[in-house]
């Protein structure tokens, strides 16, 4: 099992890969934790992480250029909400091979609006009734899923379901699922509010040295700020700060 650190990200495979597209290459690491990704300083279209350790879709910064993003064959049971703030512009996300259970595990991904391709085969998800009528429905921005195209047949056909008696009382159970994860992980919610974590993600992505970005990725992941007037000074740039004792 090995640490993602701002080392072992600059060490990695870099390339232009066959869409023309500036790709990192974090394959086969046996990654667990995503962090320390402002090491990247956003320079890259797409990351595959396939074929790691990582159980949770989260500890993203600021990444503005993310369009595609390869989690294949990972052990990812939850996916963390607030994805729409870090990768805004994702519009590829390739899961196949993880354990994402649930239909209401997915709503987290409903809020990343440029996500036009999505792929969950392999997941105990999958097998769902209904799956793929359900996703279509709840993500009406999805092109493709599962690399099969979304004919308008299809999406018609979705809508009417859970429009009908049977697909309402089908949502409102999800939602209720939604709910119950939701309070079930109130305890270990990070202490910051959104717009907390995106000061920390906006100074993760101008940190001048490696440092910088590591100290603000370990505040970013433990949910804690630091003081604001020792995260920024008065030009917008990043001081040093001190590291809280263990």
């Amino acid at each position: 099992m090995v640490k993602l650190t701002p080392e072992l990200i600059e060490q990695s495979m870099q390339y232009i890969n066959p869409v023309r597209d500036r790709e990192l290459d974090l394959r086969g690491y046996k990654i667990p934790t995503i962090e320390n990704l402002g090491a990247t300083l956003d320079q890259f279209d797409t990351i595959d992480f396939s074929d790691n350790d990582i159980r949770k879709l989260d500890g993203f910064p600021l990444l503005k250029r993310i369009q595609t993003l390869f989690f294949n064959n990972n052990r990812i049971v939850r996916i963390a909400d607030g994805l729409e703030h870090c990768i805004p512009n994702l519009h590829t996300l390739m899961l196949t091979g993880n354990m994402i259970q649930e239909l209401a595990d997915l709503e987290p991904l409903i809020q990343l609006k440029n996500l036009t391709s999505l792929c969950l085969l392999q997941n105990p998800v999958s097998a769902k009734p209904q799956y793929r009528q359900y996703v279509i429905y709840r993500f009406p921005q999805l092109k493709l899923l599962d690399f099969r195209k979304i004919k308008m047949k299809e999406r018609n056909a979705a809508i009417e379901y859970f429009r009908s008696q049977r697909g309402k009382e089908m949502t409102r159970e999800i939602a209720k699922k939604v709910k119950a994860q939701t309070a079930g992980t109130a305890m270990d919610k990070p202490l910051t509010t959104p717009e907390e974590r995106n000061k920390i993600r906006e100074a993760i992505t101008n940190a001048s040295s490696l440092e910088e970005v590591q100290r603000l990725s370990k505040f970013l992941q433990s949910g804690h700020i630091p003081g604001e007037e020792r995260m920024q000074n008065g030009s917008g740039t990043v001081e040093p700060m001190e590291e809280d004792d263990d």
